[in-house]
């Protein structure tokens, strides 16, 4: 029973104890690095380059906005002239 039929099960445990600590020390590892590549919320640079961000961002929003407008209207314009050249001449006599 010391033979290779052994050496599987054994493997197998070994690689079960490795993932089931292995795992949770990894994430630990990889927050704690995470945490500490963050920039600090208080620095004044941050702030200036998210205020810009959030004033390109609502040009930007405006600018759809008035572009989908003149979209709407067009479309309105060309489907009242479409319907109106298809409409049947008017009989008057």
């Amino acid at each position: 029973m010391n033979g290779p039929e052994v050496l599987v099960p054994i493997a197998f445990f070994a690689m079960v104890v490795t993932i089931v600590l292995g795992v949770p020390l990894v994430r630990a590892r990889i927050r704690e690095r995470e945490r500490h590549s963050l920039p600090s919320a208080g620095d004044p640079h941050a702030d200036e380059r998210l205020a810009r961000i959030e004033a390109a961002v609502e040009s930007i929003a405006i600018e759809v906005e008035r572009i989908s407008e003149a979209q709407r209207f067009t479309t309105k314009l060309l489907s009242e002239r479409s319907s109106a050249s298809q409409a049947p001449p008017a009989e008057g006599r």
